[in-house]
């Protein structure tokens, strides 16, 4: 079996576990949205917001607002708005990227591999044949075609061409 590593996000795990803080209650707490904090949309139960260290373009996760580590603790009108909100995500990325599938899931758990084990999220993570390659992996580098900020104004001008502001 091969193994592919990451060591980049080290850092980053790091600082989540030496910060109590949960890192997405303190983004669903903040006041203004922007591509500072990367959120693109707050709906009633779950805001979306870009990943900070995307795998690739476009890579979005969608996060209630209820601190909770387990997808059953979650109550199901908070389950529906999550997969609701990932379906309009990936709408909007087809449209943004043209990308050939997705990876869409949580990793419940740290040893499921959750680098924030303790507030579940669920990736969207647009693909492409051959996105993935030896520099991310020897290299320590990933190529992404445009800034976060670039990511977020194009989604969020996307966003709100389709479904309008604050509306879903």
């Amino acid at each position: 079996m091969e193994q592919i590593y990451t060591p980049w996000r080290m850092p980053y795990l790091g600082k989540i576990s030496e910060n109590k803080a949960c890192v997405f209650c303190d983004i669903a707490n903040m006041e203004n949205d922007s591509p500072e904090n990367l959120v693109l949309y707050r709906g009633e139960r779950c805001f979306i917001v870009l990943n900070k260290y995307p795998y690739t373009s476009g890579h979005a996760m969608i996060v209630p607002y209820i601190h909770a580590c387990n997808l059953e603790d979650l109550l199901p009108e908070t389950q529906s708005e999550l997969i609701f909100l990932a379906s309009h995500v990936v709408e909007v990325l087809k449209a943004l990227y043209k990308p050939q599938g997705f990876n869409i899931g949580m990793n419940v758990g740290a040893s499921a591999g959750a680098g924030i084990a303790e507030h579940l999220h669920l990736h969207v993570v647009p693909r492409w044949g051959g996105d993935a390659n030896f520099l991310s992996v020897i290299g320590q580098t990933r190529v992404l075609p445009e800034t976060l900020e670039q990511t977020f104004e194009r989604f969020t001008a996307m966003w709100q061409e389709r479904y309008g502001i604050g509306e879903v």
